[in-house]
C-alpha cells in the first residue's frame, strides 16, 4: 500500500508567506481578537475578487448566517437553497428559524437550475432570499438566476465556499449577489485552518455584520448590548495564514486545473464515464474533480478500489431534501440532483499530488474496466 493520497488537504506555501504574517502577529502580541492581519486580509480579499467590503469571520457557515441576517431573513421567511450542496449552506437558514425550500440542479452546470428556480418563484412568490452555490468550483449560470431574482426583488446570497478563484463571464463568483461568502476550511483551495469571509458592495451592511460578529458590543465605556450578537470574528493569527495563502491562490487554481484535465484526458474513453460539465462562460477553479458513472462500474466500486490502496475519494453531496433533518421541507425539481448523487464520485484533488500519484489513481480506476 502506497503513501496516503488525500482528497484535498491543507497546502501551505513553499515560500513561507504564512509564517511571515503569523510571526508578525506574535512579535506584536496581536494574537487575538483582531489586528492588522484581519484588516488587511479583508482588504486584500475584497480587492482580489472585486468587492467593496469584506468581513473576516470564523467560518463560511457564520458568513452565510450573517448574510441571511443582513438580508432581513426572520422567523417563518422562505429561503430558496440548492439541494445539491453541503449542509453548511442550509443550516444557517434554520439558525434564523426560516423555512428552506430546496431547488434542483441541472446537468449543464450541476448547480441551481434556472428552470426549477422559476417554478419555485411561481409556487412561493413571498420568498425572502435565494442562496446560490457554486459546486466544486463550477459556476452556476448567474445571468438567468440573477434576472429571476431581480424580477422578484429578493436578496441573493452566493455560497462561493468552494469557488474562490472561479470566474463567471470574467467576474469572480461571489460578487454577483447582494452578499458572497468564501470558506477557508482545511480542505478548501486556500485555507486558514478554519475561517470564512463575507463580501458585499454594501459597505454599511458589512460594517453591521462585523458588529454582530463581535457580540454586538455597543460603543460604550461599559459592556452594553442592544442587539443579539455572535462570536464570529476571525483571529489575527488565522488571518495571517489567510494573507499568505492568498498570495498562492492563482498557483492553486492552476494546479487544480491540471489535475482535472489529467483525469479527463486519461479516463474519458472509459465506458459510462462523464466528467463534471464546463461551459464557455465558466472558468472553474476545479476545487474537486468529479465524474459520473453510468455503466456497469458504480461509484462505490471506484471508491472501494481506491481506498484499498490508501487513496481518499468521496461521493457527490447527498441532496439536502434527502437528508433526515431536512426531508420534511419542500423540494422543487425533477430529480437531477438525486441522479448526480447516485452516479457521482469525487476524485483525489489535492494540490500536493504529483503526476506519478495521479498516474497511480488512474491505473487503479482503469483496472476496474479491464477485469
Amino acid at each position: 500500500m502506497g503513501e496516503r493520497i488525500f482528497l484535498s488537504s491543507p497546502h501551505m506555501s513553499d515560500e513561507g508567506y504564512e509564517m511571515e504574517y503569523v510571526k508578525e502577529a506574535f512579535d506584536t502580541n496581536w494574537i487575538a481578537p483582531l489586528g492588522e492581519n484581519v484588516n488587511e486580509f479583508e482588504n486584500e480579499l475584497a480587492t482580489k475578487v472585486g468587492s467593496k467590503a469584506a468581513a473576516a469571520l470564523s467560518s463560511g457557515t457564520g458568513a452565510i448566517h450573517l448574510a441571511l441576517k443582513a438580508a432581513g431573513v426572520e422567523e417563518g421567511d422562505i429561503v430558496f437553497c440548492p439541494t445539491l450542496t453541503f449542509s453548511a449552506t442550509a443550516n444557517p437558514i434554520m439558525y434564523q428559524q426560516a423555512v428552506p425550500v430546496f431547488i434542483d440542479s441541472d446537468f449543464e452546470t450541476w448547480n441551481m437550475s434556472p428552470t426549477a428556480l422559476e417554478e419555485a418563484f411561481e409556487k412561493y412568490p413571498e420568498v425572502k432570499a435565494v442562496i446560490v452555490v457554486h459546486l466544486y468550483g463550477l459556476s452556476a449560470d448567474m445571468d438567468p438566476i440573477m434576472e429571476l431574482c431581480r424580477k422578484h426583488d429578493v436578496s441573493v446570497i452566493e455560497d462561493a465556499a468552494e469557488s474562490l478563484g472561479t470566474y463567471y463571464k470574467g467576474q469572480h463568483t461571489g460578487t454577483f449577489g447582494d452578499y458572497g461568502i468564501f470558506s477557508f476550511n482545511g480542505n478548501k483551495i486556500i485555507t486558514t485552518s478554519g475561517g470564512g469571509m463575507l463580501v458585499s458592495d454594501n459597505e454599511e451592511r458589512i460594517a453591521k455584520a462585523r458588529f454582530w460578529a463581535t457580540q454586538s458590543r455597543d460603543q460604550a465605556r461599559h459592556y452594553q448590548h442592544s442587539e443579539l450578537g455572535f462570536n464570529y470574528r476571525m483571529s489575527n493569527v488565522v488571518a495571517g495564514i489567510g494573507r499568505g495563502q492568498l498570495k498562492v491562490l492563482d498557483d492553486r487554481v492552476a494546479k487544480k486545473n491540471h489535475i482535472f484535465n489529467y483525469y479527463k484526458k486519461e479516463l474519458s474513453d472509459l465506458e459510462g464515464i462523464e466528467f463534471m460539465p464546463t461551459n464557455e462562460w465558466d472558468e472553474p477553479n476545479y476545487w474537486l474533480s468529479a465524474m459520473t458513472l453510468n455503466g456497469q462500474i458504480k461509484p462505490i466500486d471506484v471508491m472501494d478500489a481506491l481506498e484499498k490502496e490508501n487513496i481518499e475519494s468521496r461521493p457527490v453531496w447527498k441532496p439536502m431534501h434527502l437528508q433526515p433533518y431536512f426531508e420534511k421541507y419542500d423540494f422543487v425539481g425533477t430529480g437531477v440532483s438525486e441522479r448526480l448523487f447516485e452516479t457521482g464520485v469525487c476524485l483525489p484533488s489535492d494540490t500536493k499530488i504529483n503526476d506519478e500519484e495521479l498516474e497511480r489513481v488512474v491505473k487503479i480506476i482503469r483496472g476496474l474496466w479491464d477485469k
